[in-house]
């Protein structure tokens, strides 16, 4: 994607992954809006980095995603890149009793906080001249970690659904992006000084590198063996699954 010159609407932005991903496109003369549930931290970063804007968002809440997309695309009609960073990550055990509303509440989180944003927003930056669309996954989604279960299949669930969006995105203006962090000192679960975390300055430093080339995906390099455990052969497998389907429909 391109770094400079987009506007920028970014979930899950008060601290952690998407802070550090609003500061860095804030840096470079982006104009960036951030949102999250709580007012006070989101005046809390805007007041820190002067021209930036916020917007209250319960990605839970499929009215609040409306009302919102439909203030953005209102106030902000350039806007051109979404990332999709909200997410939450309980702990759980799959070998005994998951609470029901705590899964719940993840995948509604994790996954369809993401599908309902994009679709909302969609037909908008289709009309954009270029357009990106990144979606923050997980190593995990990859290679699942058990005391995270639901997490690790909602983060899995994710990068399928970015799979299948960017092939059927292939011939419009919007490119789709996945990132996918390692353990980053973030207050995901609890910020340390852990050894075996990623610093968070250096995950985003990485991520905006590879973000600012045409890859499908912005993967760090330590979190590379982790994403590559289903093989190296999955994208052209599923491009060529879908490309058939596409030629030879199934019918309804």
């Amino acid at each position: 994607m391109q770094l400079t010159g987009n506007t920028i609407f970014i979930t899950g932005a008060t601290s952690g992954i998407g802070r550090g991903l609003a500061e860095a496109f804030h840096r470079l003369g982006n104009q960036v809006i951030i949102s999250g549930r709580r007012r006070a931290l989101l005046d809390e970063v805007v007041a820190a980095n002067p021209g930036m804007k916020a917007v209250e968002l319960d990605i839970t809440d499929p009215a609040s995603i409306r009302d919102v997309a439909a203030k953005l695309i209102a106030e902000n009609p350039s806007l051109n890149v979404l990332i999709n960073n909200a997410g939450i990550m309980p702990f759980d055990d799959a070998s005994g009793e998951i609470d029901d509303a705590v899964a719940q509440s993840i995948v509604t989180t994790n996954l369809l906080g993401p599908i309902r944003m994009t679709s909302a927003l969609i037909e908008h930056l289709k009309r954009q001249e270029r357009a990106v669309i990144v979606n923050n996954t997980s190593v995990l989604a990859y290679t699942p970690l058990a005391v995270t279960a639901v997490y690790s299949a909602s983060k899995a669930a994710l990068h399928s659904y970015t799979l299948s969006q960017r092939f059927m995105l292939r011939d419009s203006s919007v490119q789709v992006q996945e990132i996918a962090p390692p353990w980053v000192n973030t207050d995901l679960i609890k910020k340390g000084d852990d050894p075996r975390a990623m610093p968070l300055d250096a995950f985003i430093a990485e991520t905006m590198a590879a973000l600012a080339t045409d890859a499908e995906e912005a993967i760090v390099e330590s979190a590379r063996p982790m994403r590559d455990n289903p093989g190296p052969g999955e994208h052209a497998l599923v491009n060529g699954f879908n490309a058939y389907i596409a030629e030879n429909p199934i019918p309804v």
